[in-house]
């Protein structure tokens, strides 16, 4: 019996949304101009430039100078951490903190903090991946120059109290950045009523095109460019702007946020149903964070006696996409460094998936993972070198 292909990995990148190709369309063809032209080509592009820069402003409950397009997730990362860093270390403010599950952008970013001459400080996390707040307050003190915490982590989907965070941090007269990738569509996220001072987001999350993202920066935001060489985004991001895919991201996030309240709806019922069936299907099966608050979207779950790599391999032969934990280990199924982080043995954290949700995911998508999860399971169990991963059609 063949099946159709199940897509479980809406964490590492999304399908572009019809919506979207059809703004970008024209910006590929007749409405090519450079932004930084004088001409009719140019002029054209700028209004339109600023046209995407207002309406995601207004999506992030942003001013539209506090928007900064950029590459994606990565690139903005790094823009607020070092850029932060490099600015204020002359006033005595040359230390960074962050978490031991973020996003390996981040983390570098941090460590680089360190080969700059700066200082790197890790604030704990209980089991359930959250962070210890008294914790966080401890190593905030006038040598800080910023903190980062990722909002909703990209391996198991908890949520960090960010706002209380970013109070906490701004307090002691550090600047506070959050990784907003995985946040941004699934939880509330205001400028307005928040106060953070940067966030990223990028746009292949949500249903825009890979290579497009954004930063926002708060006004009066100490932040020196990463490169120099032109005064586009307003001198803090040199370089011709992209404004296909700025359009491209504007587009995505008006839809995501038109259609937010409907869709976690529809993707909570998915992963109840989910994590019920694995629950049910599989003794002994873990989901990681199951105790703390989670965005809709992810589950990671680990199957005892399993291997991430066997049950990868035995799910893409059957048509199954998921992931071992964030898409930016491509070809690595070492433990991940988030549940590592969270005390979770090595045995388990071996046997972890991350199943993630999104437009394509439906209850017969559902049905067939938790179907074949426990197939593999069983086998698992009963012959530990069984050849879980035979060919099968699909």
């Amino acid at each position: 019996m063949s099946h159709s292909p199940v897509y479980l990995d809406h964490a590492a990148t999304t399908p572009v949304r019809d919506e979207v190709m059809a703004a970008m369309a024209p910006f590929f063809g007749p409405r090519f101009g450079n932004p930084s032209s004088v001409h009719k080509w140019g002029r054209e592009a700028r209004v339109a430039l600023d046209e995407a820069r207002e309406r995601l402003a207004a999506c992030l409950g942003a001013q539209p100078d506090e928007v900064c397009f950029t590459s994606g997730g990565t690139e903005g990362d790094n823009f607020a951490i070092l850029g932060v860093f490099r600015t204020l270390r002359a006033q005595g403010r040359s230390a960074a903190i962050t978490t031991p599950i973020e996003h390996k952008a981040v983390l570098a970013a941090v460590h680089h903090v360190v080969h700059e001459g700066g200082e790197e400080r890790i604030v704990r996390v209980n089991g359930d991946g959250l962070v210890d707040a008294e914790h966080f307050g401890e190593l905030l003190d006038e040598r800080v120059a910023i903190a980062s915490v990722m909002w909703v982590n990209n391996e198991v989907g908890v949520i960090q109290e960010i706002p209380a965070l970013a109070a906490q941090a701004k307090a002691a007269g550090a600047v506070f950045h959050t990784d907003g990738v995985q946040a941004f569509g699934k939880v509330t996220v205001d400028a307005r009523t928040q106060p953070f001072d940067l966030l990223t987001i990028s746009g292949h999350k949500i249903g825009a095109p890979k290579g497009i993202g954004a930063l926002y920066i708060r006004r009066e935001t100490p932040l020196e460019p990463l490169a120099h060489g032109g005064s586009q985004e307003r001198g803090r991001r040199p370089g011709t702007e992209n404004v296909a895919f700025a359009i491209g991201l504007a587009t995505a996030a008006e839809l995501v946020l038109a259609e937010h309240d409907a869709e976690q709806a529809r993707l909570l019922a998915l992963r109840a149903a989910l994590e019920g069936g694995l629950r049910e299907r599989i003794p002994g099966v873990v989901i990681h964070g199951a105790n703390a608050p989670r965005a809709a979207h992810v589950v990671n779950v680990s199957i005892p006696g399993a291997s991430s790599e066997s049950l990868l391999m035995a799910l893409d032969l059957r048509g199954i996409a998921c992931s071992a934990g964030s898409a930016c280990q491509s070809g690595s199924v070492s433990a991940s460094h988030v549940l590592s982080a969270m005390g979770v043995s090595n045995e388990l954290a071996n046997a972890a998936l991350r199943l993630s949700l999104g437009c394509l995911s439906t209850p017969a998508c559902i049905a067939r993972t938790v179907d074949v999860l426990a197939t593999l399971a069983e086998k698992s169990r009963g012959v530990k070198s069984a050849p879980v991963f035979e060919t099968v059609e699909f």
